[in-house]
């Protein structure tokens, strides 16, 4: 079973002192390989020895054993008298599941980006550039657009049953293009064209030619702050696009959007819920909104805020709609004036 103490054991401190040791654990675990070796052909019930997981990762035995025991401490592992095993919970979402990479993803980012944390709250200002972090870091990059590409494709059903439709759509920040290509297949006159930077429009490329969409979804590379963005659309989708940003910058962006929306048509935010009911999805939301807050100035907002810059740049009728296939999300649309 996990490691799990009460509020009431000692200091709250000592808690998360033990649960950060043992995410960081986790995280070695998946560096090394330790799950997948694990989880070789006929390792699922007799396992592996100390000695004979370090000889298929090339890792120092006693090491090795160190790190197995507190992950058997963590849950991840289970010990029997044959050796080491993945847990089941392990088997399901780490050691070949599509969840390690987002594992992977967060923990390089909560355990190398954060050293500057401190300075971002002494000077209100992100100490740390994310997106060039992330450039830096290609594989980090290609976890984090395999992150956002894996989440458009199961809340895609959903949240395009929600987006209100016509000729001319617009989304900024979609460099994947599943929303555009979904919207496009499921409405035959319509036209898309996705804004952002090259290195995103790069997994967007081969979706849309993979769907045959070439015809009918328009990657325009650039930042769609100075790009001059055209008019009369339709619709313009601004999904995980406002929390990276300060008040000030989204302000001006939905004053930039409101001028390439036609009378009558829609604005539509995909966004965190600032407080939600579910105890996990608020918890990573605020966990989320600092690492916001120092890698881009930006935060998980209210849905107050938002609507008060709807409205503010000339929208109306602002609906929110959570979002059952991600859970502690909400979509927000907002007509603009007529």
């Amino acid at each position: 079973m996990p490691l799990h103490l009460e509020p009431g054991d000692g200091p709250p401190s000592f808690v998360d002192l033990l649960a950060t040791a043992g995410y960081r654990a986790m995280a070695a675990g998946l560096r090394l390989g330790v799950f997948e070796a694990l989880a070789a052909e006929g390792l699922s019930s007799a396992g592996l020895s100390s000695e004979g997981l370090a000889a298929r990762l090339g890792t120092d035995p006693r090491g090795t054993a160190l790190l197995a025991e507190a992950l058997v401490a963590f849950g991840y592992l289970e010990r029997s008298d044959d050796g080491y095993t993945n847990t089941a919970s392990t088997r399901k979402w780490l050691s070949g599941g599509g969840y390690r990479e987002v594992d992977q993803f967060w923990s390089t980012v909560l355990f190398e980006s954060w050293d500057g944390l401190e300075e971002s709250i002494r000077s209100g200002k992100p100490a740390l550039d994310f997106y060039g972090w992330l450039s830096s870091r290609p594989e980090t990059l290609g976890r984090f657009q395999g992150m956002l590409s894996g989440h458009a494709d199961g809340i895609a059903p959903e949240v395009c049953g929600l987006v209100p439709v016509g000729a001319r759509l617009l989304d900024l920040g979609g460099g994947h293009a599943k929303y555009a290509i979904r919207l496009c297949a499921e409405h035959p006159g319509l036209h898309a064209t996705v804004i952002d930077l090259p290195e995103a429009l790069a997994v967007g490329s081969g979706a849309v030619t993979d769907a045959g969409m070439c015809h009918r979804v328009a990657l325009w590379p650039g930042d769609y702050d100075s790009l001059e963005l055209g008019g009369d659309y339709d619709t313009v989708l601004l999904f995980n696009v406002v929390h990276g940003r300060t008040a000030a910058a989204n302000r001006t962006l939905l004053d930039r959007v409101a001028a390439a929306v036609r009378p009558g048509g829609a604005v539509v935010l995909l966004e965190h819920d600032e407080h939600s009911e579910d105890r996990a999805a608020d918890a990573f939301a605020r966990v989320f909104s600092l690492n916001l807050f120092h890698g881009q100035g930006g935060q998980v907002y209210s849905g107050a805020e938002i609507e008060g810059w709807l409205v503010g740049a000339g929208f109306a009728e602002v609906a929110t709609h959570p979002l059952r296939t991600s859970p502690g999300q909400s979509l927000i649309v907002a007509r603009k004036v007529v």
